[in-house]
C-alpha cells in the first residue's frame, strides 16, 4: 500500500501559529502522522505542539517491537512526559499544552490515538466520516440540544464549545481515544488530520473539497481545504492546519 502526504496551514486571524503537523513516510513498514494544536499563549502553545509532535515521531521510530496501537499509546505517553519536562524548564510557559492526533498506516489498516478536539477524517467514495472522539465540550452541549434542554441556536452560540475536557499538558490524560483494531483502508481513500480551525467548514463542504482533489494529489486537497477556510472569512478565525493522506495503491 502506498501513501501520499501533504501539509497546509494558515494563521487565520491570529498573530501567531500554534499548530504543528509532521509525518514519517516509513517507520518499520508503516507510515506515521501526527498533528497538535497548541495552547497556553504564543510561545507556550507553539512550543507544546512542536515538542509533542517531535517526541511522538521519535518514540514511534524507537518502538518497532510492538503493534501499532501500543506504539501510538507509548508515543502519546512520551509526548505527555516531554511537555511536563518542558513546563518545568520554562516556568514562563506554565499551562502549556496541546491537543494531539496521531495515526499509523500500514497494510493491516489505520490505527490512531487522540486527545483533545483535533479531528481525523476518512473520505471514501464521496462519504466523509469523523473517526476519532471529540474531547471538547461541543458534543456535550449538542446532547443538551438533542434532548431539548437548550435550543440548537443556543448550542451553536455557546462560547464553551471549544473548552477541552482532555489535553496533553504533562498531567494525567483524562480522555484518550485509541481503538485496538485497525480500520481497513484502501486505494482511493483520503485521510485528513486537522486542527479545530477547520470547523469553519461544515462536513458537506469538507467532503466536496476532498472529492474535487481526490484524483489529483494530497497537496491539492490540503491546499484547497485551507483556502476554503480563508475564503469563509470567519471573524476571529483560529489557526488551521491540515495534514492530508491519499492512499494511492
Amino acid at each position: 500500500m502506498k501513501f501520499e502526504f501533504a501539509i497546509a496551514a494558515i494563521k487565520g486571524a491570529r498573530r501567531y501559529q500554534e499548530d504543528t503537523a509532521m509525518y514519517a513516510p516509513e517507520i518499520d513498514g508503516r507510515a506515521i502522522c501526527v498533528l497538535a494544536d497548541g495552547m497556553g499563549g504564543h510561545a507556550g502553545g507553539a512550543d507544546a505542539s512542536r515538542i509533542a509532535c517531535e517526541t511522538f515521531l521519535a518514540s514511534c521510530r524507537a518502538s518497532v517491537d510492538a503493534g501499532p496501537a501500543d506504539i501510538l499509546m507509548r508515543a502519546l505517553d512520551d509526548a505527555n512526559r516531554a511537555i511536563a519536562r518542558a513546563a518545568d524548564r520554562m516556568p514562563e510557559n506554565t499551562g502549556m499544552g496541546c491537543t494531539l492526533v496521531g495515526a499509523a498506516f500500514e497494510a493491516q489498516g489505520l490505527t490512531w490515538v487522540s486527545v483533545g478536539d483535533s479531528l481525523l477524517y476518512l473520505w471514501r467514495r464521496n462519504s466523509l466520516a469523523v473517526l476519532n472522539d471529540d474531547h471538547s465540550l461541543a458534543p456535550e452541549i449538542d446532547r443538551l440540544a438533542e434532548a431539548g434542554v437548550i435550543s440548537w441556536d443556543e448550542a451553536m452560540a455557546d462560547p464553551r464549545r471549544h473548552y477541552l475536557r482532555s489535553a496533553v499538558t504533562g498531567e494525567e490524560l483524562e480522555l484518550v481515544d485509541s481503538p485496538r483494531d485497525p480500520i481497513p483502508i484502501g486505494p482511493g481513500d483520503v485521510l485528513v488530520l486537522a486542527s479545530d480551525g477547520l470547523d469553519a467548514l461544515d462536513e458537506s463542504t469538507i467532503s466536496d473539497v476532498i472529492a474535487a482533489g481526490a484524483a489529483q494529489s494530497a497537496k491539492s486537497i490540503a491546499d484547497a481545504l485551507v483556502a476554503r477556510v480563508e475564503k469563509a472569512q470567519i471573524p476571529g478565525q483560529d489557526n488551521t492546519t491540515v495534514l492530508a493522506i491519499r492512499v494511492t495503491r
